[in-house]
């Protein structure tokens, strides 16, 4: 059974509680030290793009200030990724505050000393964006752990609720130190919040998962992830998706102290304000997103989300005043919510545990590096064309790639189950063998019915893909010439204990897929595997 049909079996009428994560206590522990962590996030990135409008008039600075926040997580999502699954998980997070912290107090300094320049706030504001490019993955693989998977769609959409909270909160605590005290107050409170938060994380003590197997080499634990991804047809759909909506939405957030400046009485009060309204309308789509999923399907929930956002933020650049700016910036954020929660949550379900880190930090990369992409671009054609027309231009270009591209997206309710299934015997070699050794080669021996060599070309197509998700250096599928109806699979490990992983990352899906694939052999005993290991023949 799917993921997405065993979700659909249990009570569909009756969604829970939007707030029954939160009855589990480490993840309300650790939900509120994440709405701390976004609080100083915005709190930075308000008082940063408000200060580049006071140290320069280019536009394109101003808008760069949303790069330079982004940036980092597509420059090193990945790695990132790959350490948060490689190591201790709560020592990372706890590490990731305490960057965090200290890049805020180079800021304060920076202020309180008179030595800003818009150059450097834009490379203390990359340094910023490089303790979110370190924390998000680790938290997105951590959530999974701590709640039941029917809960999990409620999870995301309360990290949504502390998010865009967050983005209420954090804007009206920057605007009113920076009109009553100045930036530098702003830089030192973010400070003293992330220092509370990484305090906090060692409250939590984490249940260490046990393994004989030593720990992936961090060069190879980024291959398997970029691997495992890019075999992954759910993630390549979720990411195609991601990517435009992101080159679309961005440039509302970009471009939006220059619309605050630009109405009526606008300024730091009326940038605050339309924040905090795409905060609110948020807040709102996250309670109603449990009723939403039962009602409408995710597909359309992400068309039309889409859609949406892209006529408000028009609103937004044409509006003559604040007071219609505000209800339009509230729909922008209630349909950015629901499309990024649907896209959340759907990579996060064609994940397994062992390599959700480095799969959901490439989904953020992919987010990130479109936001840095979509920034600098907009940001570019604003300076000839005007806001406005930049936001209908961004719009337009949103919702043509998305309609161009239909065809490429895979329905998001097909996740497989990815529960584990140590169901399958490691193998015992017949000489020492160490955990360090390799390449290993792997071959099954199948014997078919000719007649059916489609249908099992088919399924092995599959296998392939799956072959690779788990690390395989290679694979490849021989047809004996002087037996129609012998074949011979072969894979390649890059050691032993890469090997051995297989069996520790076997799942249902894995094991529906090997079932597939054993039908089609005809013989009285099971296909022959046999394994081999590399010989030096140095002396």
């Amino acid at each position: 059974m799917t993921q997405a049909s065993e979700g659909r079996s249990s009570a569909p009428d009756t969604p829970p509680s939007a707030w029954a994560p939160l009855r589990q206590p480490v993840f309300r522990l650790l939900w509120i030290t994440w709405l701390t962590a976004n609080v100083c996030l915005w709190m930075n990135d308000v008082a940063a793009a408000w200060l580049m409008t006071t140290l320069t008039t280019s536009t394109v600075m101003v808008a760069l200030v949303q790069s330079a926040s982004s940036l980092p997580v597509f420059l090193l999502g990945l790695p990132s990724g790959a350490l948060a699954d490689i190591l201790n998980r709560r020592r990372w997070f706890m590490f990731t505050q305490f960057w965090v912290a200290a890049n805020a107090i180079v800021l304060s300094v920076a202020m309180f000393a008179g030595w800003m320049t818009a150059p450097l706030l834009l490379l203390l504001t990359f340094g910023n964006g490089i303790g979110l490019a370190l924390r998000w993955p680790v938290y997105a693989a951590i959530i999974p752990e701590l709640v039941p998977r029917r809960e999990l769609p409620l999870a995301i959409a309360l990290n949504g609720i502390a998010m865009n909270t967050s983005r209420v909160v954090g804007p009206v605590l920057a605007g009113a130190l920076i009109a009553t005290l100045g930036s530098g107050y702003v830089f030192l409170l973010n400070a003293v919040l992330s220092l509370a938060a990484g305090f906090a994380i060692m409250r939590w003590r984490a249940e260490t998962k046990s393994s004989v197997l030593p720990g992936e080499r961090f060069v190879g634990a980024m291959r398997v992830g970029f691997q495992y991804v890019a075999q992954s047809r759910p993630m390549r759909a979720v990411l195609l998706r991601t990517a435009i909506f992101t080159l679309q939405t961005t440039t509302l957030f970009a471009l939006l102290p220059l619309v605050a400046k630009h109405l009526p009485g606008g300024g730091a009060g009326a940038y605050t304000l339309l924040l905090a309204s795409l905060g609110l309308g948020a807040i709102a789509a996250a309670f109603l997103l449990p009723r939403l999923r039962v009602l409408v399907s995710r597909d359309r929930l992400l068309r039309d989300g889409t859609w949406i956002q892209g006529m408000a933020m028009i609103a937004v650049g044409f509006a003559p005043n604040v007071w219609l700016a505000v209800p339009a910036m509230m729909i922008a954020g209630a349909s950015w919510l629901t499309v990024v929660n649907i896209l959340t949550v759907s990579s996060q379900l064609a994940l397994p545990d062992w390599v959700r880190a480095r799969g959901m930090s490439i989904y953020m990369m992919t987010m990130m590096g479109a936001a840095s992409a979509s920034a600098a671009w907009w940001g570019y054609v604003a300076g000839f064309i005007g806001v406005p027309w930049t936001y209908v231009a961004a719009a337009t270009t949103g919702l043509v790639a998305l309609y161009l591209t239909r065809r490429y997206h895979a329905a998001p309710e097909a996740e497989h189950d990815l529960t584990p299934a140590r169901i399958l015997e490691e193998p015992i070699p017949a000489f020492p063998v160490e955990h360090r050794m390799g390449p290993v080669m792997v071959t099954v021996e199948y014997r078919i019915d000719p007649a059916r060599a489609a249908e099992f070309a088919a399924v092995m197509r599959e296998s392939r893909a799956n072959r690779l998700q788990k690390g395989a250096l290679s694979w490849g599928l021989f047809h004996d010439t002087s037996d129609p109806g012998r074949y011979v699979e072969y894979f390649l490990d890059e050691s032993w204990a890469d090997h051995l992983r297989r069996f520790e990352r076997f799942t249902a899906a894995d094991a529906e897929l090997r079932a597939r694939r054993y039908a089609f052999h005809v013989g009285e005993e099971p296909p022959k595997v046999s394994r081999y290991i590399a010989e030096s023949l140095d002396r």
